[in-house]
């Protein structure tokens, strides 16, 4: 017997066939099927701010869920988010001409620089209402400003660094006092520590950002409109407090490291982002002139704090010198720009524009993005209206860009609660391990994908790597759920054959007796698993086969102990001619199909215990299951043999009251060979209705032939009412058998007298009985002395049937007297009929000038019309409007014909002059035809009233409405 391993690798490599063409006409390899049930809401949720500012809007920053607003000239406002109801106004108190030009706000939501476009700065904190005037920062035009999140509280901001529109970088602490509230100078310092510069000279300083990295070194991040600079370096422990200006001291006589891009648009910003339960960003995107920008940020790294940086060029939408982008924030997964009718998200993994939003120009020319780092939403606004987006469900798609990436282990943490997703990002995962002959960690991850898994056992196999594969069919067959039974059955199957493989390669090999018995306990581990029995027990055939197959009769017994298969025990016993044995072993366990299957064995050798074995197991078992078994014993069986088999049908007959037509047969064919006399009395038990006989008459009626049993055959014909037959063939039996078949036909007397003339032509031809002859006669009133006569022979003499010749003749003339009176009776109803017909003639009825149509319910005399005898009245057109419908289609045709001709009638002639006595003849004859055609009109149109006669009955059915103008009628009373 072939390996079932051969037949398998077969089938895996028709179904990978089959797995290709599916492939082909893109059905997916796993078993999720991508369907949303709902819309998905965008990633990035737009929502307009129900605020209309008094002023137009200059500057607006928020942090913290602190929000600032610079309206007009001299107005600020300051909304708490969490309380938006209590908006909190400040007047800057300004009488110049000074203008808000660019505002900052830490991270805190507690210190707000105000930078005014006369190269002043004023300082408010969140916890008093007049702002104040920054005097040592007099002179400067602030362009950025480093907010230090280490140091800064409420009422200090520590060490902050602040770029000027001359490219000086200024270091400046501001602070509150407590006790007497702006009692002093709240700037206590500002000094420069550096400038920056571009090829051109000094440049301003778009963007500052200060972070502190590992073992107390600082980060500084400084932008130009070209150029991003860097400054690293170590800040001692203990002296934070006093600044930035020894990081800036490294970098005096030599250029800090910097990215410089050549195209311009005259300014840059650059935007992070901070996860929310880390202090530091993790990412970065800066806006300049050639695009973005952007990447990771590294803080292991020694001068560099920027990695895996790439560039995203702007498309040819954006034009810097028409409509350059206005600011850029940074998300988690994305970056957005804002231009100044629009903003585009792109998704920072495959740098594609995932989002585009335009907005109207009745909110004007968009001015500023900004987002508060805290709760993760972006603020948009124009000089009178403000937005806000919400960021929902970033990572959503996240998962299949790291897949792509071949970063499986991010992939698979952003659908870890999408079964769907992480099947894909498993089974791309698997395959990458399985090209880079991983074969064992590809065969884990394949494991628990949902591919097919014809297709992934088939790789490994065409590798040659049974360890991947064995190790694969384990764990595919340890997450599968209890339902997947088919899946269930193929792996137990495999890991059965792989198991009796590596079996037989040990027991031929002494030296590997110990690993041998650890595989055999495996093996039989793996057989007893409470998880794998019922799996094992539905399909112990297949398994039976591979133990057959590599002859280990050792674990084929083993296997049907555990299986409790009761069959393997009964073959058992019956390839060692234990039959007694077997049948205990039915009778114990009471299995149908076990007595179906080794029946027909048993009972060649033990037929009585066999039937009584059949008789305890009563209605539980179908005889026609066991009537192959019986037929085979009884072909080869005596007579004493056969009737084991008659008792258990008798029993199944008459005890459980069997209407299977197969076993009343086989009854039938057992009676017939065996027992004749019991032959008749089952067939007159059975009954004589046809609908109630359960055995079939034609193979009865054969089989009664072919055993020359012709009492049954004539019972048969009685119950077929093919009675000719039955008397043909009860005349070779009985008479009297026939005379009893001949009366059967009580409703088709021509048939009884047939068949009692049969039997008298049989009685007087074959038996020459004239007595005989003369009881059918006596025995049958159809039959005369004539009908019979013609069957004598010549010489026979009248005196044998004188008498019944007289009685015919008196029968005679009693048939003659009667017709006489039929005919008197027919002639006087002639007579009346005649009479009545007269007295019709003479009727007449009268017609008042003011009755109308019946029909129409206009005058009646207008037209000509119709009385009929029941007093209604109608048009000749109304009438016949509502009679033809009604008619057959011959008379409607008919009618149509006679409308026809007499319309031609009643035309003059258009023929050349004729002599007179012609003219006077031919108008005649045609005057004569006109008032036929006019009858027959009548004959069919006034046959009987419209509204009292058959008509008005034929139409009690008919529907008001006619169904095909249904739909027209109803929508007209709409």
């Amino acid at each position: 017997m072939a390996s079932i391993l051969d037949e398998y690798e077969d089938s895996l490599h028709r179904s990978a066939a089959v797995q290709q063409s599916r492939a082909a006409v893109g059905i997916p390899h796993s078993g999720y099927v991508n369907a949303r049930l709902e819309k998905e809401t965008p990633i990035f949720n737009k929502q307009r701010i129900d605020f209309a500012p008094p002023e137009k809007i200059n500057s607006l920053v928020v942090s913290s869920n602190q929000l600032c607003m610079s309206l007009g000239k001299d107005t600020l406002l300051r909304i708490d988010l969490g309380k938006p109801d209590e908006p909190n106004q400040v007047e800057l108190g300004r009488k110049d001409e000074a203008r808000v030009y660019k505002m900052f706000l830490d991270h805190t939501g507690s210190h707000l620089l105000i930078a005014l476009n006369t190269s002043e700065c004023l300082y408010l904190n969140r916890s008093v209402q007049k702002a104040r005037t920054l005097s040592r920062w007099k002179g400067h035009l602030i362009e950025s400003v480093g907010w230090n999140k280490f140091l800064g509280t409420e009422t200090n901001t520590g060490p902050i660094l602040v770029g000027t529109a001359q490219g000086q970088i200024y270091e400046a602490e501001i602070s509150v006092s407590e006790g007497s509230l702006f009692s002093t100078n709240p700037d206590q310092y500002f000094r420069q520590v550096y400038t920056l510069e571009e090829e051109s000279g000094p440049a301003p300083v778009c963007c500052l950002e200060i972070e502190r990295g590992i073992e107390g070194k600082f980060f500084i991040i400084a932008t130009t409109r070209k150029r991003l600079f860097q400054f690293v370096g170590k800040v001692p422990e203990g002296t934070e407090q006093q600044g930035f200006s020894s990081i800036f001291a490294l970098h005096a006589d030599h250029l800090p490291s910097f990215r410089e891009f050549p195209a311009s648009f005259g300014f840059s910003e650059i935007a992070f982002y901070t996860p929310k339960l880390r202090s530091n960003p993790r990412s970065f995107a800066w806006m300049m002139g050639n695009g973005v920008l952007y990447g990771n940020l590294d803080y292991s790294r020694p001068d560099s704090i920027l990695s895996d940086e790439r560039v995203w060029v702007y498309p040819s939408d954006i034009d810097i010198t028409v409509n350059k982008p206005i600011s850029i924030v940074l998300t988690q997964f994305h970056f957005l720009l804002l231009l100044p009718d629009r903003v585009k998200a792109v998704c920072t993994l495959n740098e594609q524009v995932v989002f585009q939003d335009l907005f109207l120009e009745k909110f004007g020319t968009l001015t500023r993005m900004i987002k508060d780092p805290t709760v993760q939403q972006i603020w948009i606004h124009t000089e009178k209206v403000v937005f806000r987006y919400h960021v929902q469900r970033e990572s959503r798609d996240v998962w299949k860009m790291y897949m792509n990436m071949n970063k499986f282990d991010l992939a698979k943490e952003y659908c870890k609660d999408r079964p769907e997703c992480l099947d894909i990002v498993l089974a791309k995962e698997a395959e990458h391990c399985f090209q880079n002959k991983r074969y064992l960690d590809s065969a884990k991850c394949y494991a628990l994908t949902q591919n097919y898994f014809e297709e992934i056992a088939l790789k490994f196999i065409e590798a040659k790597q049974e360890e991947a594969l064995m190790e694969f069919l384990i764990k595919k067959l340890s997450s599968l759920k209890p339902s997947e039974k088919t899946q269930t059955t193929l792996l137990t199957t495999w890991l059965t054959e792989l198991y009796l493989n590596w079996l037989g390669i040990l027991e031929g090999d002494p030296s590997q007796r110990n690993l041998y018995l650890d595989t055999r306990e495996k093996f039989r581990t793996f057989l007893s698993s409470p998880k794998n029995k019922d799996c094992l027990f539905n399909n112990r055939a297949s398994i039976y086969e591979l133990l057959a197959s590599h002859g280990d009769t050792e674990h084929m017994v083993y296997f049907a102990v555990i299986m409790q298969d009761y069959e393997r025990v009964v073959a058992h016993h019956c390839q060692h001619d234990e039959y007694d044995e077997a049948l205990n072993v039915l009778s114990r366990h009471r299995d149908e199909k076990l007595f179906y299957k080794f029946s027909p064995v048993l009972i060649q050798h033990i037929p009585k215990k066999v039937v009584d074995a059949w008789i305890s197991m009563g209605s539980r078992l179908d005889a026609r299951n066991l009537i192959p078994a019986l037929v085979n014993y009884s072909q080869s069986a005596s007579t004493q043999q056969i009737n084991e088999a008659i008792r258990y049908m008798e029993f199944c007959v008459y005890q459980l009251e069997e209407t299977q037509q197969a076993i009343h047969n086989y009854l039938l064919s057992l009676y017939a060979l065996c027992r004749p006399d019991s032959l008749l009395s089952y067939l007159e038990q059975a009954g004589t209705n046809p609908n109630r006989i359960h055995y079939d008459l034609k193979y009865a009626l054969r089989l009664c032939a072919e055993h020359g049993h012709h009492h049954a055959c004539v019972h048969i014909y009685k119950v077929m009412e093919l009675y000719e037959e039955a008397v043909d063939l009860a005349l070779q039996v009985d008479v009297d058998l026939a005379k009893s078949c001949a009366d059967l036909p009580e409703d088709d007397e021509e048939l009884r007298k047939k068949l009692w003339l049969k039997i008298a032509r049989h009685v007087v031809q074959e038996e020459k009985d004239v007595k005989k002859a003369m009881a059918c006669l006596s025995s049958c009133a159809l039959l005369k002395i004539e009908d019979v006569l013609p069957f004598f022979p010549d010489f026979v003499t009248i005196d044998h049937f004188k008498e019944a010749i007289c009685n015919s003749l008196e029968d005679y003339n009693k048939h003659i007297e009667e017709l006489k009176r039929e005919m008197e009776e027919a002639t006087q109803s002639a007579k009346r009929i005649r009479e009545d017909i007269q007295e019709m003639r003479n009727k007449y009825g009268s017609v008042e000038p003011q009755e109308k149509c019946a029909a129409c319910d206009f005058p009646l005399l207008n037209r000509p019309f119709y009385l009929f005898l029941c007093g209604h009245m109608f048009h000749y057109d109304c009438l016949l409007q509502a009679v033809f419908p009604n008619l057959p289609a011959y008379k409607q045709a008919k009618l149509e014909d006679l409308q026809k001709k007499l319309a031609a009638t009643s035309q003059p002639s258009k023929g050349h002059h004729r002599p007179k006595d012609a003219d006077t003849a031919s108008l005649g004859k045609g005057q004569q035809s006109r008032e036929q055609i006019k009858a027959d009109i009548d004959d069919i149109v006034a046959a009987e009233c419209v509204y009292c006669g058959e008509l008005m009955i034929r139409s009690i059915d008919k529907p008001f409405i006619d169904p095909q103008k249904y739909e027209e009628e109803m929508q007209s009373w709409l």
